[in-house]
Order: structure tokens, then sequence, then C-alpha cells
């Protein structure tokens, strides 16, 4: 039996292909939540209550924490996530599963070089400290733990990214679209099913626990390309793609917190901003999907919700 937490794209990838290999999953969400499936239990929990998980955790092979904070906010952030990965990891502890996470590339402290599993992660401040400090308590923990880099997400479910509704919706409908920083900078993005691939094949394998792998990933593109990829997908014609530049973009958070978000990981879209998944294809036996396929099904996911 395994556990999931949380049923946003990464949960809810995670618990179908779980299924979908036979293996009984329960779903942790706190509306009960998830996937149609009959191998598929899904409970109403609030998993930073510790009281709550014990017995749904118990006989459990391994957990998949994937819930993410109510606001894409350092302080949302800071206040949620460490409280329930504490619980999270004591509860997982306790009935012997190992626990494994998604993670992102921003305590990527040297992110303007290719990023792999043994470059340094010590970014400080703001969202890129939380998630720095994160990944420090996870290693810091008794209990086995596995965390699988992700860069930003595109695929089926996947709204709220910059590869995600802002992008896809336009350009399939042969509309111009705009983007943050710069529109020609190579920029590593990971499709969803690719990375719920990783964390399983992560869960199965022992002598891959306590240590940071990357979900497999394609060649990095530029926003630019990925428009073009999903316009292909979709039959139609060549995305008009525009960016807002750095400067208007800082000029908009004396208004807009949610836009002083934004700016705080600006540099990821002005600069080359890569990672490397090599080692961990080989160590996991995951392959990234191909490009064409993975746009195919992303578009093909929006046109189902269009109707």
């Amino acid at each position: 039996m395994f556990v999931v937490t949380g049923a946003g794209p990464v949960g809810w990838t995670v618990a179908e292909q779980l299924a979908a290999a036979g293996r009984r999953v329960r779903v942790l969400t706190r509306s009960g939540s998830g996937p149609e499936h009959p191998l598929i239990e899904k409970r109403a929990v609030d998993v930073s209550d510790a009281a709550q998980l014990g017995g749904l955790f118990r006989g459990a092979t391994a957990v998949f924490h994937c819930i993410h904070g109510s606001r894409y906010s350092a302080k949302a952030w800071a206040a949620e996530l460490p409280g329930a990965e504490q619980a999270v990891l004591a509860a997982a502890g306790e009935a012997g599963a190992v626990v494994v996470f998604p993670e992102s590339l921003y305590s990527y402290s040297e992110p303007d070089r290719p990023m792999t599993e043994e470059g340094p992660r010590e970014a400080q401040g703001g969202k890129r400290g939380v998630r720095t400090a994160l990944l420090k308590a996870r290693a810091a923990s008794a209990t086995d733990t596995v965390s699988v880099v992700a860069g930003d997400f595109f695929g089926p479910r996947v709204r709220m990214s910059h590869a995600g509704e802002r992008m896809v919706r336009p350009v399939t409908a042969g509309k111009p679209m705009q983007v943050v920083g710069r529109a020609d900078q190579p920029h590593s993005f990971t499709y969803v099913p690719d990375l719920a691939a990783a964390m399983i094949a992560a869960a199965d394998k022992p002598n891959t626990w306590n240590r940071v792998w990357h979900a497999p990933t394609g060649p990095a593109l530029t926003q630019r390309e990925l428009a073009g990829a999903f316009a292909r997908a979709a039959g139609a014609r060549a995305p008009r793609v525009s960016a807002i530049p750095g400067w208007a973009l800082k000029a908009m958070t004396v208004f807009s917190p949610d836009m002083r978000e934004i700016a705080e990981t600006l540099y990821q879209f002005e600069r080359p901003f890569v990672m490397d998944s090599t080692a961990s294809q080989s160590a996991l036996g995951v392959a990234p999907t191909p490009l064409t396929d993975a746009a195919a099904a992303t578009v093909a996911w929006w046109g189902d919700q269009a109707r």
C-alpha cells in the first residue's frame, strides 16, 4: 500500500500511475479529492496534524508527500510546509515507510551553470531559502527520504505554471502570449508524468534513498520553443511570443504582492536555467518523454477541459 499526500498535478499523477500498475493507494487531502480508481482510497485529512497520520500510514511501503503551500509566497511556505513535513516524516518513520518528495530547483545556489545532483543547494532568503531549509531537515531526519528535483512543470493538470494555462490556452487558440523575463533563454521544463515515474522508481530502489535525484528532463527549451511545440500539437499557427522585461515586472511589484513573488525568481528566466538529469536517469532507469508526445498529451488534456 502506498500513501500520497496532496492531489495537485504531482500527487494526482503519482496516484494514477501507482494504481495503473496494480498498487493500492491511499490519497490524503483536506477535501478528500483525488483520482477515481478501484485501487485508490481517498480520505479527507489535514496532513500537518500528526495525530491523524499514524493509522493512515500503517502498512505503507512509501509515502509520496506532494502538498504545496496555500499561496505562492515565502511567508505561506515558511508557515505551512516545515511543520507538515515533520509530521509526515515522524509518522512515516513509525510506519517504516520511505518518504518521497517532489522538489524544485529553487535551492540551487549556482544556477548560472548546468545544475546536477552534486551541485550546491545553499540558496538563502525568500522561497529559495525555504526550500534549502526543507532539504536540510529531510537530510537530518531519521526517516528514509528521497527528493526528486524537477524544472518548471508542464503536462496534464498543470494550471498554475509558466508553461501551464497562461501558455497553453493562448497558443493552442492561435493567439499571442507574453512570457516572463526573456523568450529566448534555455530553460529546463519537466513533464509531470516523468517526475511521477521517477518518484515511484526511487521508492522502489532502497539503494537510491537518502539523497537528491533529478526527474528525467529533456534538453532545455526556450519559452518560445515550448510554446511552439504546444501550437504544433494543436495544429495552430506558430505563436507570437513577447516578453515582459525584468524592469517592467519589478515595477509591478510596487502594487502587487503576487508580482513580488514572481520577481524573486526572475533570474530563472533572464539567463540560461538548465538542469542535467543524466545521472538520475541511469540510476532510476527512467527517461524523459519525447517532447512531441508530451506536448500532444498536454494539449489533449486541455482540449478535454474545454468540452
